[in-house]
């Protein structure tokens, strides 16, 4: 297997830094012209509008931060582990935002919080793979502590997304961005959780499944 490129911990942590803001600026933004809107207009109906775009720009904005904060944060002090139950609100309220629906049906119980954070990202790399939505089904199969992951996207002109596989393993051929930085980061939570990512695809569903590294036999 093919070592996975590394890079300078400065830059992995600039670029997580650029992809949380790319998430943010959107609706930040929004609630900024709303404000403009607020200060400018007269028209009663206009401010109403601009109150309604504040509004849900705020929830959105609000939903992000704390995906983030769970999919890319410290989530408590090393070897904590997370409530699967706090995955799955952050990870509903993030959706509202997005075209795709979510089914949760991972079981409800306390993992590690790289598994944790695994499943997340795992998530987000799901939706490039049905760009026109459709829904997408978390589960997870098997027993503690090392339970398998399933991520399941399913959507018309479903595919498994370019340089997705490479970048999950580990491997950088066309430099990293604020887009690649994230599926990469997914690989490296995969392998510090010794965890192996598979992607493959079926009709119009693309399977995402992260399973314990079965351990080499003594010779």
């Amino acid at each position: 297997m093919t070592e996975p490129t590394k890079i300078e911990a400065l830059d992995f942590a600039a670029l997580l830094c650029s992809r949380v803001c790319h998430d943010i600026i959107s609706p930040v933004g929004a609630i900024t012209n709303g404000l403009e809107i607020l200060d400018e207009e007269d028209n009663e109906e206009m401010k109403a509008i601009a109150f309604d775009l504040i509004r849900k720009s705020a929830k959105t904005a609000s939903a992000k931060l704390q995906f983030a904060r769970l999919a890319f944060g410290a989530a408590g002090s090393a070897g904590a582990e997370v409530d699967l139950g706090d995955a799955e609100t952050v990870a509903k309220r993030y959706m509202e935002g997005e075209k795709a629906d979510l089914v949760w049906e991972a079981q409800r119980r306390l993992l590690p919080k790289n598994q944790v954070k695994l499943m997340l990202n795992l998530l987000l790399v799901s939706l490039h793979a049905i760009p026109r939505g459709g829904k997408v089904v978390v589960r997870t199969e098997g027993d503690l502590p090392v339970p398998t992951q399933i991520i399941e996207a399913t959507g018309p002109a479903a595919r498994i997304p370019p340089r997705v596989a490479d970048l999950i393993e580990g491997r950088i051929t066309d430099g990293l961005d604020a887009h690649a930085i994230q599926p990469y980061y997914a690989g490296a939570l995969a392998r510090d959780a010794g965890l192996l990512v598979t992607i493959s695809k079926t009709e119009e569903t693309v399977i995402f499944e992260a399973r314990q590294i079965a351990p080499v036999d003594a010779a």
